[in-house]
């Protein structure tokens, strides 16, 4: 009887435990030379995001505790990623990773609203792939990404606070299972071949910029 109740709460609980799972590897991140893991991580932690979220929907175990988990657990995440990034470029970068914490901060607290469902802005999870990407992108072409970060900062702090949404994103799009697998499939071909960085990042850059200049012109518009 007692294993047989273990085994339920379990399997009601796999979604949280993989929303979990996706984070508790991150401590590596504050060890002696934690940061070279900073890009593995990132991947693992997207995969993660997905999986949880792909898991519920199919074992039917999507629940209000669920959702609230996920959204802290995102919170959690990528405020380590964006501040082990900042003190790992001390000052350049270090006072515009101030900003976007508080941007996931402010985001995942609307999330986190009961009685709203928000659909509008970009998910910090997105701001996750940018930063990848502009990673490894600079470090294929040779040429430090401070610039580069700060900018991907800059932008995504604008879109996850904007009022209106940003449904021409990569990973806005992808809605069946076996096309989120390829997107993080792309992240993974990204790192481990790096002549495909530029191409990857060049995509999610541009959908999302063609995302905030056209849906932030149409709102702008109304207003």
């Amino acid at each position: 009887m007692k294993s047989s109740f273990i085994w339920t709460f379990l399997y009601k609980n796999i979604p949280n435990i993989v929303s979990i799972l996706g984070v508790l590897p991150l401590a590596v991140l504050f060890f002696k030379d934690g940061f070279q893991y900073l890009i593995p991580l990132i991947i693992y932690n997207n995969i993660m995001d997905d999986l949880d979220g792909i898991l519920a929907i199919k074992l039917n175990l999507r629940s209000h505790f669920g959702a609230a988990l996920d959204n802290v657990c995102d919170a959690v995440a990528h405020i380590i990623f964006v501040i082990a990034i900042g003190i790992h470029y001390e000052m350049t970068f270090g006072i515009v990773s101030l900003i976007a914490v508080s941007v996931i901060l402010i985001r995942v607290t609307s999330r986190l609203t009961a009685s709203e469902k928000n659909s509008v802005g970009s998910p910090t999870n997105e701001l996750m792939r940018h930063l990848l990407l502009a990673l490894l992108t600079a470090q294929y072409f040779g040429f430090a990404p401070d610039a580069l970060l700060i900018t991907v900062v800059l932008l995504n702090s604008i879109s996850m606070l904007s009022p209106f949404p940003m449904p021409y994103l990569i990973r806005s799009l992808t809605k069946s299972a076996t096309a989120i697998g390829f997107v993080n499939v792309a992240l993974l071909v990204a790192w481990l071949i790096p002549a495909t960085s530029f191409i990857i990042a060049l995509c999610f850059f541009t959908t999302h910029l063609y995302s905030l200049i056209s849906e932030g012109a149409r709102w702008f518009k109304r207003a």
